[in-house]
């Protein structure tokens, strides 16, 4: 990279913070109109005004159902976002994503242990936040599993890590193919649960949702100036007083329970934690001081656009993933296509 690139790469990442933080706003608005219930202008103002005679239950869709929604859409993506950014800096691999290590496949089991056994109906935090710390659970039980297993024979390589993360994936994907066998009636539920949806949101989740989201960004922002210099070589960073170790299992462990909470909230959601890093990455460049602000945005603003095509099909509302998978696989192809052509993603 010579000198003129990297001040040219600080204003176009600079530029597009403020463009993308500003079209968030636009569309934050727009998305309280998305559904299949139509709200005026009209029933807008009145709700904000507090005036539930005229606002009715214009009220209640706006402050109870969308407006949680909304936020938790924003805050899925901005996680997805930087804990796809942080994977793909951990393995030095452009492709990763931030369930490569098994969290998904944790929380899908843990989510359909929870419905197809009755979790959600005999626990005492019984209905849908039963699903959600079940979920959560399975997706950590999924990383400290892969991480145990990395180190088994004292080995805490990236490549073990995702070797680990592979064979889990597919070992807890098979559990839950048997479960499902076995208690088919709830195979409907679980596999609407399994494609995604922020139907779920409420404000009396919502804050425990957020801070298990923020608390992982957060780990993954600390480790940002040393994940750059493990990305210039291991060797070279152990050089300079960096614990390699270290900062790869809070990095990891950052992306898996930002990733995890967002599993668990709204389900699984795929390919946004792939697409942002990689739209951040083309204007911010690999420096993660700038690249993982850029990635959360990215992704807030493309969950928040993908939630509100969802809405927008009448009375029947499609689930997210497959919104976001109808856009994100051709994209992962052209990705796939430059990286042969070019023989790596810059």
């Amino acid at each position: 990279m010579n000198e003129g690139t990297i001040p040219a790469m600080k204003k176009s990442f600079t530029l597009l913070m403020v463009l993308l933080s500003l079209l968030l706003v636009p569309c934050f608005f727009l998305s309280l109109f998305s559904g299949s219930v139509q709200l005026s202008m009209n029933d807008i103002l009145a709700a904000l005004k507090g005036n539930t005679a005229e606002a009715g239950t214009a009220s209640v869709i706006l402050f109870e159902i969308r407006l949680p929604r909304i936020i938790l859409a924003m805050a899925i993506g901005a996680a997805l976002a930087i804990a796809g950014a942080a994977f793909q800096g951990i393995f030095a691999n452009p492709l990763a994503d931030p369930f490569v290590i098994g969290s998904s496949s944790g929380a899908a089991l843990g989510a359909g242990a929870a419905i197809s056994f009755g979790f959600a109906r005999r626990l005492p935090f019984a209905g849908a936040g039963a699903v959600t710390l079940c979920a959560f659970a399975g997706s950590l039980l999924a990383v400290f599993l892969a991480f145990a297993l990395s180190r088994s024979r004292g080995c805490s390589s990236a490549v073990t890590l995702l070797l680990a993360g592979t064979a889990l994936s597919s070992f807890f994907s098979a559990l839950l193919s048997l479960i499902l066998v076995i208690r088919d009636r709830d195979l409907y539920q679980v596999y609407y649960w399994l494609l995604g949806s922020l139907n779920g949101s409420t404000w009396k989740n919502l804050p425990v949702q957020l801070a298990a989201m923020a608390a992982g960004s957060l780990c993954i922002v600390f480790c940002g100036p040393a994940l750059d210099l493990v990305l210039q070589g291991e060797e070279e960073a152990e050089s300079l007083g960096v614990a390699v170790r270290r900062i790869r299992f809070i990095t990891a462990l950052g992306a898996s329970l930002a990733a995890g909470a967002a599993v668990a909230s709204a389900g699984i959601i795929g390919f946004v934690g792939l697409i942002a890093p990689h739209i951040a990455r083309i204007f911010s460049g690999p420096v993660h001081r700038r690249l993982l602000p850029l990635s959360a945005v990215t992704g807030a603003l493309l969950l928040l656009l993908a939630d509100m095509a969802a809405r927008s099909f009448g009375s029947m509302e499609l689930p997210l993933g497959i919104i976001t998978s109808l856009l994100g696989a051709p994209f992962f192809l052209w990705l796939l296509c430059r990286y042969n052509k070019s023989g790596g993603i810059s």
